[in-house]
């Protein structure tokens, strides 16, 4: 059997029009528009307009990529939406988005593991190309983090955004795409981020909601003390396993949760801060969605070339992490 080297071949984003910007939540919680910023390394979000759902944006995002990439829908073997704000409980968003896109017959089905979502969703599509149950993959984080944000709380409103990245998975030469992986949870931490009703567990009902408990709630203290060591911990153990050596790595691409994250991550791995990839300022923490948004920006800005060793890697609810180790093989009208 032939070994299928698989990997990412074209992206596409989308982000709502609206903004949430430092000024406005400063006046809502009687703080200063710096302070935000000093904490979160946050400047703006961008925020779904009220008609908007997952699945609008999975599908803008997912136009581009195909778009991008010359694909065409019947080329698509397996349709993956990373989220944790689908459309619905039941169905999932994926064949929602398989629908409005004319792919035929694909497997379809949601992935929820939060900010750990893109890194998951790659590990799982590329798995599925190199084994030969489908040529392409389509691969779609979307999340609408601004429904399930209390807009009172302050730890949380400041940080998230909404958006939507797509990227086309497909086979690439040999010593390309994806090279090695390292993921893992601790289960048993579970509760640092949730939002506490609206599943089996706790219902929801008129006392739920009066209670405000389908907003995410986190434990900002254990989930920095969790995400420092995962990021950089994870992304050693990738190198490892893909004997490929920290000075190899042209850029780390991290989930964008907070600012301050990223720097601890930076100095845990030896690394100078121009080598990670940080878009966070003017699109917040997008969870799923964060590690393409910045992979994006970073092609755009001509940061990744031919042949570059990138490090992506994210944490999330679980709480789980996940990093995989990449080289990049360019494509024709890889982003737009």
């Amino acid at each position: 059997m032939t070994n299928i080297n698989a990997g990412i071949i074209g992206l596409g984003t989308y982000l709502p029009e609206q903004l949430l910007t430092n000024q406005m939540l400063a006046e809502r919680f009687a703080v200063t528009p710096e302070w935000i910023f000093e904490r979160s390394g946050i400047r703006q979000r961008h925020i779904a307009a009220p008609d908007q759902a997952c699945s609008d944006m999975a599908i803008a995002a997912a136009r581009q990529a195909l778009e991008n990439t010359g694909t065409a829908p019947d080329e698509i073997g397996m349709v993956l939406v990373a989220t944790s704000t689908g459309d619905y409980i039941t169905p999932a968003t994926a064949p929602i988005v398989q629908g409005a896109l004319d792919i035929p017959e694909a497997l379809c089905a949601d992935l929820s593991a939060a900010c750990s979502g893109f890194v998951y969703g790659l590990i799982l599509g590329c798995n599925a190309i190199k084994s030969g149950f489908c040529k392409k993959v389509l691969l779609i984080c979307s999340e609408v983090i601004s429904r399930v944000t209390n807009p009172d709380d302050c730890d949380t409103a400041i940080l998230f955004g909404d958006g939507a990245a797509a990227v086309v998975l497909g086979e690439v030469p040999p010593g390309f795409g994806l090279l090695a992986t390292d993921t893992g949870s601790y289960g048993t931490e579970h509760q640092a981020i949730l939002i506490p009703a609206g599943g089996s567990r706790n219902p929801a009902s008129a006392e739920t909601v009066q209670a405000r408990q389908h907003y995410t709630r986190m434990d900002g203290n254990q989930v920095f003390m969790f995400a420092m060591r995962a990021l950089g911990d994870s992304a050693m153990r990738a190198l490892k396993r893909g004997a490929v050596s920290l000075e190899e790595i042209s850029l780390v691409v991290p989930h964008q949760a907070n600012r301050r994250i990223i720097e601890a991550a930076a100095r845990r791995m030896g690394i100078p801060m121009e080598k990670m990839a940080v878009n966070l300022e003017t699109v917040g923490n997008t969870s799923s969605a964060s590690i393409p948004l910045a992979l994006h920006d970073a092609l755009s800005q001509g940061k990744i070339n031919h042949g570059d060793h990138l490090v992506l890697t994210g944490f999330g609810g679980g709480v789980s992490w996940g990093s995989a180790l990449i080289r990049w093989h360019s494509v024709k009208s890889e982003i737009s």
